[in-house]
């Protein structure tokens, strides 16, 4: 199954401080509904690091459940213990995922051949395909484009979620594991420069409550017409903006209860909006005719 254009990190529907699977499906249906190409559950923005084993787990069957094959799932599967990412990643695979997000580990701070060490154990452990997750902002490491090479030799290491910020990644990575090697943008706001550079997508977080524009605009820019992918961004950079004045989760969270999608419920230490921000993502999503 193809993996590119718009792929929304799905939140975590919450209620009560339990998961809300009701609102979790049609969140699925909905996202599919409006053009989606694929999902992440349990990624960061689905609060995985909130989210107990179980459900951790139970997110990820539902998801495949609601998807029914229509869209690729990329399961979440990362963590900093690399016994506990193969068990992420067995159980991803054993209920139907398609392929496995794997951020580079967090906090300990591995080397570069650590990062290659890890990453080869989770592609020896099963036969699900590995996109790394490259986000050294959160994970206070960085996977460079020559160790970046020499994963994508493996088989099944098959792409990267880039959200180092720096297009020039795109270039120098499409130069190390050739231009067949998948690059997803973790970036909203600079998907446009990240796509024109040879990026075949973007794992999203405005995705969530803006999963037409956001689909439209990769489908824009597959097709090599920017000058409507620019007009496409242009009505969702306020709200690519917004959502990140605070965790970007949290924002998405509070989009999709303005269109009753689910409640904006988040888990600490997570807290909710502040009015502040809740204002300007109301005008974001006015600009972006979302609500009105």
């Amino acid at each position: 199954m193809q993996i590119r254009g718009s792929i929304p990190a799905l939140v975590t529907p919450l209620k009560d401080g339990a998961l809300d699977i009701d609102a979790l499906h049609a969140l699925v249906t909905w996202q599919i509904d409006e053009g989606s190409h694929g999902l992440v559950p349990v990624g960061t923005t689905g609060e995985s690091p909130t989210l107990s084993h179980a459900e951790h787990f139970l997110v990820i069957e539902e998801v495949v459940k609601a998807a029914g094959g229509r869209v690729p799932v990329i399961a979440g599967a990362g963590s900093n213990n690399t016994l506990e990412a193969i068990g992420f990643m067995r159980h991803a695979e054993k209920v139907g995922a398609d392929a496995a997000l794997v951020v580079t580990p967090y906090y300990n701070k591995p080397t570069q051949e650590g990062l290659i060490a890890h990453f080869t154990a989770l592609h020896d452990c099963c036969d699900l395909p590995i996109i790394i997750y490259n986000i050294p902002g959160r994970s206070v490491v960085d996977m460079m484009p020559d160790t970046m090479a020499r994963l994508a030799e493996l088989p099944r290491i098959i792409g990267v979620k880039d959200a180092t910020g720096k297009l020039e990644r795109v270039s120098q990575q499409r130069l190390t594991c050739g231009p067949d090697f998948i690059q997803l943008s973790g970036e909203d706001a600079t998907a446009p420069g990240f796509n024109a550079q040879g990026g075949i997508g973007c794992i999203s977080v405005t995705a969530n409550v803006a999963p037409r524009l956001c689909a439209e605009f990769q489908e824009a820019t597959l097709a090599g017409d920017y000058a409507r992918a620019l007009q496409i961004h242009d009505i969702l950079m306020p709200l690519h903006l917004a959502i990140f004045l605070e965790p970007g989760l949290v924002a998405a969270k509070y989009g999709l209860s303005r269109l009753g999608k689910c409640s904006e419920e988040v888990r600490l230490p997570l807290l909710g909006l502040t009015e502040a921000t809740r204002q300007k993502m109301d005008v974001a999503m006015r600009h972006a005719g979302l609500i009105n």
